[in-house]
């Protein structure tokens, strides 16, 4: 492009000025950030235009292993969309970075030629990934990982499978590590030094990673010094080590740190030695360029962490907008973002002679803890598997408060440090000094929440958009919801829907979508995925997550018994005298001699005092004592009978009339198709008890009209019914459609199910869930889409093939080769491919 032209075309173009000419060179976290913090305090003072040299808006960089993990999207971990610059009137030039300064006539020059003037010039430049100079470090297959263009080339490596080998075990090379393990690929870490994050851990800490990611499968070699990546036809194949291992490898991705990008300020003339030379006020050499983030150098330091360019960039815009405070540097805090790993680490833990060590450790639990104690202040602390308690040790870090009343209960946390007084975790909020750092992430304090609170941010998402508080990985929404309720009051925070229990701030909806998006597989992952406030979980919300599991990932999932109601563990009912009820099904309420007999044998044999015939035509055998239970269920078993679920969150009875075989009203064979539909449908794991029952003739002796699922048969065919309750507060069904064959209306029986199980919440009936959804939203739901009943009606039955191979013949104390062959006989339907 023609320099002169390009000038001419901007001079003649360009927006008016609000002010002086602000010309920002990067648009990464740091210079956006300053600009943010300069509009805040004067929306006028300059016109502003930042340079990228990414073709894409600003995002937030220390949320690429999420993305790369398949967490997040980039979406989700954009910081500022266009709508920021158009609203703020500020001009973004990306895709066409800044190549050169001249500081002589005041300008910028692009990579494109273009020229733009400036008043003030900002550098925030960031830094640049450190490539150790071996052979091969230019073969295709070895990448960086440092932008979101890293990101994407790494996970078209991954779709191709195979090995990984990560050189570097920092907090960026395990990060990477762990995104590219769960996109399939095998992975090597390879770390120089013999502790991972050696800067942040101690020898201890180190372990305990190091143990937790090779149970994840990663392979984890330390004091390991890479030689030579070696290539095959011009691609990477493996990496060869100065002891002469070779580790294959189809991609490496170099972590081995960073280094200020400093380039353009030394061509430029400005003074440069680590980082760009910058004072209190983030002024460089020349007055009329500042420097930001990680490619400045402050009182001899360089900072890769945010929180201390966030200070920068305060300092930064009070200088520029004439009340300067001055930035005196930052004591730092990590946290490694890898699920289900807690672990933090601030300040000096090298230790000495003149320090003291209090370490905690819990094998049990994985948890070590240690805090570095000098001259009665903490200078260090190291915490892994229990973090709860980083933001207060952090706190008194930087602070420099003198700990000694608290020294003998420090270990123990701010709980015990207080005497009990912080034990609720609002009170260990509310105990926070105002610049307590909340959010590390976006770099706000306790009093910025609350602010915001204070200015109408009444819920948790308010607060995340208006402070971005919480707004990135997660991990501090339970302070931020503990500031609302300081603040508010409990009753007047926005709380929105009600969350599934005190464990977590999610509701079931987020829960179950979560599990799916995030391809969560089992209860702990699910806990450390989702931030649970709880090491275990609680009785209200271990069954759900089973029960959603259960649902999502059939055959995938090992249904976890623990989790699960005690009557369902056992398949009996508990009296109130200590003793067990057990219902073993009848098919449609029919049975035989065979049956009645097995029933017969058991109640004297187990001396039950009691069989009654129960509401849903069913025989209850009372007073059965609990270790007689599995010796019941297995003579049961060989008489073919199984469970009649009446203790489950599952189908509990089909109940039907005699129909058309022997009534002079019936219409259709409901007894038959009663029991097919038992049969279909028996063993359904769902969220609460399901009742169905088919009426021969529009009479309705079998109450079809409020149960869970009901069928009235008429001349022309079937009405199927939905949303019934006969239970304290009585719901008539909704009529949902009508049909003309016994097949068509088997398929929306199990479509519906199907789409209660997949939707519902845990412990919602049908009817109050259909009252919520809406019969129309329901009716859409099925039938808007011809395929759409056959295709939920499929994956029932391709999930019954599982949930029904419920493991009877373990409750008969062995396999049970009769029971098998009637269980193949019974559900037919369930056995067909999906």
């Amino acid at each position: 492009m023609n320099v002169t032209v390009a000038q001419d075309r901007i001079e003649a173009t360009g927006a008016p000025s609000r002010g002086r000419k602000l010309v920002v060179i990067g648009n990464g976290m740091a210079g956006c950030r300053a600009v943010e913090e300069i509009l805040a305090r004067d929306g006028t003072r300059f016109d502003v235009t930042i340079f990228g040299a990414e073709p894409r808006v600003n995002y937030n960089r220390i949320m690429l292993s999420p993305v790369l993990a398949g967490e997040k999207t980039f979406e989700e971990i954009v910081i500022n969309g266009q709508d920021w610059y158009d609203d703020n009137e500020i001009q973004l030039i990306s895709g066409d970075p800044v190549v050169g300064i001249d500081r002589a006539q005041k300008h910028v020059v692009t990579r494109s030629g273009r020229i733009e003037n400036y008043d003030t010039l900002l550098i925030a430049t960031g830094s640049d990934p450190f490539i150790i100079p071996v052979p091969g470090k230019d073969l295709d297959g070895v990448f960086t990982f440092r932008d979101l263009d890293d990101v994407d080339k790494m996970l078209a490596a991954a779709e191709m499978g195979g090995s990984a080998v990560v050189i570097g075990g920092g907090l960026l090379g395990l990060e990477a590590a762990h995104g590219l393990s769960l996109r399939g690929m095998d992975v090597t870490v390879i770390h120089l030094m013999p502790t991972l994050m050696e800067r942040q851990l101690d020898e201890a800490a180190g372990y305990l990673l190091k143990a937790e990611l090779e149970s994840r499968g990663q392979t984890i070699l330390t004091s390991a010094n890479t030689k030579e990546i070696v290539g095959k036809d011009g691609k990477v194949s493996a990496v060869l080590l100065e002891d002469g291992t070779e580790v294959p490898a189809d991609i490496v991705v170099m972590a081995a740190g960073i280094r200020p990008s400093t380039g353009l300020a030394k061509e430029a003339g400005l003074d440069v030695e680590r980082g760009i030379l910058v004072d209190d006020h983030m002024v460089t050499s020349d007055p009329d360029v500042l420097a930001v983030g990680e490619c400045v150098q402050h009182r001899g330091l360089c900072y890769g962490l945010v929180a201390p360019l966030w200070e920068m960039c305060r300092s930064l815009a009070d200088y520029a907008t004439d009340s300067p405070t001055g930035y005196g540097g930052s004591v730092t805090s990590t946290k490694l973002k890898v699920s289900g790993i807690d672990l933090f680490s601030a300040g000096d833990f090298s230790g000495g002679d003149d320090a003291e060590d209090i370490v905690l450790r819990d094998a049990s639990r994985g948890v070590y803890k240690r805090v570095v104690v000098k001259d009665n202040r903490i200078v260090g602390a190291v915490l892994y598997g229990d973090t709860a308690d980083g933001n207060w040790y952090f706190d008194l870090l930087r602070k420099q408060e003198d700990v000694s009343d608290i020294r003998e209960a420090l270990i123990f946390g701010q709980a015990f440090a207080s005497g009990g007084a912080a034990l609720d975790p609002s009170a260990a909020v509310a105990s926070l000094s105002e610049d307590a750092e909340i959010c590390g992430c976006n770099g706000v304090s306790k009093g910025q929440v609350v602010a915001c609170i204070d200015g109408g941010a009444h819920s948790l998402d308010a607060v995340r958009s208006t402070c971005k508080a919480s707004a990135s990985c997660g991990s501090c929404t339970g302070l931020v919801e503990s500031l609302l309720a300081l603040t508010l009051g409990a009753d007047a925070v926005d709380s929105g829907p009600k969350t599934m229990c005190k464990c977590t701030s999610f509701t079931h909806d987020d829960v179950r979508g979560l599990i799916v998006e995030k391809e969560l597989k089992v209860i702990p992952q699910v806990m450390q995925e989702l931030h649970w406030t709880t090491p275990d979980g609680c009785s209200s919300c271990r069954p759900a997550l089973n029960y959603y599991l259960l649902c999502a990932w059939p055959g995938e999932y090992v249904d976890d018994e623990k989790s699960r109601f005690v009557n369902e563990r056992l398949h009996a009912n508990i009296q109130k005298d200590g003793t067990y009820s057990v219902v073993p099904r009848m098919w449609g309420g029919v049975t035989s001699p065979k049956e009645l007999r097995a029933i017969a044998d058991v109640v004297e044999k187990y001396e039950a005092r009691m069989v009654k015939v129960t509401g849903g035509q069913r025989l209850d055998i009372f007073g059965i004592r609990k270790e007689d239970l599995p010796h019941v269920w297995g003579d049961l078993n060989a008489a073919g009978m199984v469970s009649g679920h009446a203790y489950g969150k599952a189908l509990r009875t089909v109940k039907t009339c005699v129909g058309s075989e022997w009534c002079r009203f019936g219409t259709q064979d409901s007894t038959g198709l009663g029991i097919q539909i038992e049969k279909m449908t028996w063993g359904s794991y769902m969220p609460h008890k399901f009742k169905i029952a088919v009426s021969g003739c529009p009479r309705n002796c079998a109450e079809a009209t409020i149960k869970d699922f009901g069928v009235v048969c008429v001349d022309s065919g079937y009405e199927l019914h939905v949303g019934g309750n006969g239970g304290i507060h009585v719901r008539a069904t909704d009529l949902l459609c009508k049909v003309e064959t016994e097949k068509e209306a088997m398929d929306v029986c199990a479509g519906f199910i199907q789409l209660y199980r997949e939707d519902a919440r845990y412990l919602e009936r049908t009817a109050p869930w259909v009252e919520r959804k809406g019969l129309d939203w329901l009716k859409a739901a099925l039938f808007e889409d011809p395929q759409t009943v056959k295709t939920l009606a499929a994956r029932f039955r391709y999930s019954q093939k599982f949930w029904q191979d419920d493991p009877w013949e373990k409750r008969a104390g062995g396999h049970n080769e009769k029971l098998h062959q009637h269980l193949a006989e019974v559900r037919p339907l369930a056995l067909e491919k999906a």
